[in-house]
């Protein structure tokens, strides 16, 4: 079945480049396209397609501004181009907090050359993107502790420009879920853990602010996170953390000592190890081997508690593409730790937690809300 795309940048250039390469594919269809966020909520709102692709920094209206207003109105899957930049991760965490499902860089170069790969990256994401929910379709974040967010004033608005092609919506493609597992409220005792671990991807940076948000600056046990996200984005989406929670949230380094109430996130494009020190959880950041898929990868910083604290450890898989974490929550399971995954209905993307739950390794199958506080009755 075709999936239906709507492209807004105020870049002509990037506007039929990315055309070029969505309907290449033969299974994206491109039914419109936007110079400005308000011409993108407008034809939101008249094509209603499948995904829609976003710009961020656009006249008008903004892509942050026009995220939000789509969410409102008719909430519709979106994909964001972002910069590799400190500043294009602050903005592209604040489009995910809008409701955007997922983000890609935004290369002129790469994009402009005949990259197969790239153009393969963004065919698949696009794809996977229209069988998401989008973020705003949840309940919202829980409000900072320490900084609480106002929604930004959307930008001025003009009339959306004539001559766009209108191509009647089609049905965005589903994943058959008929054998899935089904949420349970069976709950594992209360427990002390020498490390709490959690793993996500797509639909992760508010899913993780919504059950760090949660917890006390007083959590008895330290937290070790690993998201799916590039090398200059993991240092802002960790101040961000840290801004929105009581726990203190930071960037792992190589030799740091995990405690009570730290909760520490995987750099980019690195991979995150725990090693027992004496009993006491050690941070070993290696290098991103190019033969793994993720950089950080779940499975790897998983299969390094499995080790350090044999059935010591909590594994908690949240939303995300894929099945990256199923052979670490393996391996945890095997040691005697217990595995928790999010439900089908609160993910984004139910992949990671689905690969999880249907491989029988989930103790506990929670939805979104129920992760934080099951946390604090659940940890010693």
């Amino acid at each position: 079945m075709t999936v239906s795309v709507l492209v807004v940048d105020d870049s002509g250039f990037f506007r039929k480049r990315l055309t070029e390469i969505l309907t290449s594919s033969g299974q994206i269809r491109v039914v419109g396209v936007a110079a400005n966020g308000r011409e993108g909520v407008e034809l939101a709102g008249s094509l209603r397609p499948d995904v829609i692709t976003m710009d961020y920094e656009m006249p008008i209206m903004d892509g942050i501004s026009a995220v939000r207003e789509i969410m409102q109105k008719h909430p519709i899957p979106v994909l964001m181009f972002s910069s590799l930049t400190y500043e294009g991760a602050r903005i592209t965490l604040d489009a995910l907090e809008a409701g955007a499902v997922d983000f890609l860089p935004k290369n002129f170069e790469e994009i402009a050359r005949d990259g197969s790969q790239l153009q393969k990256i963004l065919i698949d994401r696009v794809l996977d993107v229209a069988r998401s929910r989008p973020a705003s379709r949840a309940q919202p974040a829980s409000p900072s502790p320490r900084a609480p967010q106002q929604s930004a004033p959307a930008a001025p608005t003009r009339p959306a420009t004539s001559g766009r092609s209108v191509v009647p919506r089609r049905q965005a493609v589903q994943p058959t879920q008929d054998d899935t597992p089904k949420r349970t409220a069976r709950k594992s005792p209360a427990r002390q853990f020498a490390v709490v671990g959690i793993g996500t991807s797509t639909g992760g940076p508010v899913a993780l602010q919504r059950v760090l948000s949660a917890l006390p600056a007083g959590f008895p046990s330290p937290i070790v996170l690993v998201q799916h996200m590039p090398a200059s984005f993991t240092p802002a989406f960790a101040e961000r953390l840290n801004k929105l929670c009581k726990i203190e949230v930071r960037q792992a380094e190589d030799g740091d000592i995990l405690h009570p109430g730290l909760a520490l996130l995987a750099p980019g494009g690195k991979q995150m190890m725990i090693e027992n020190r004496g009993g006491q959880p050690r941070v070993r950041i290696l290098p991103g081997d190019e033969r793994l898929n993720y950089r950080p990868c779940v499975d790897v910083t998983f299969g390094s508690l499995a080790r350090a604290f044999p059935g010591k450890t909590l594994g908690v898989i949240l939303t995300g593409m894929g099945s990256d974490g199923k052979e670490g929550c393996r391996m945890m399971k095997q040691s005697g730790s217990p595995i928790w995954s999010q439900d089908e209905r609160s993910s984004v993307i139910y992949g990671m937690p689905m690969a999880v739950a249907k491989a029988g390794l989930s103790d506990e199958v929670l939805s979104l809300e129920e992760i934080g506080p099951r946390l604090l009755e659940g940890v010693c």
